[in-house]
């Protein structure tokens, strides 16, 4: 089956994830804009979402980890929680 390593930002509003992801390309680090401003109790964690396979995530996410490029930053992506930024680290 397969799986994959991805870390994401949950937040409320499209422009507030919008804003983040400018951030994170001017150079600022994904995990500590994570641990600052993530409404996910993987925000403590700088974003790790671990190791998941597919089905575990909610669809639009889903999508992105197991369709996407990896290691670019995605989003903003709405899901019934609100926006994400995800970025996948690996997947096999």
């Amino acid at each position: 089956m397969a799986k994959a390593m991805a870390r994401h930002i949950l937040v409320k509003t499209e422009a507030e994830a919008a804003a983040l992801k400018k951030r994170i390309a001017a150079g600022e680090a994904f995990d500590v804009l994570a641990r600052k401003y993530s409404t996910c109790p993987s925000g403590k964690k700088g974003g790790d979402l671990g190791e998941v396979r597919p089905g575990q995530m909610v669809r639009s996410i889903d999508q992105v980890i197991f369709k996407k490029a990896l290691r670019e930053v995605h989003g903003p992506v709405k899901s019934q929680f609100g926006y994400h930024l995800v970025q996948v680290f690996y997947r096999e």
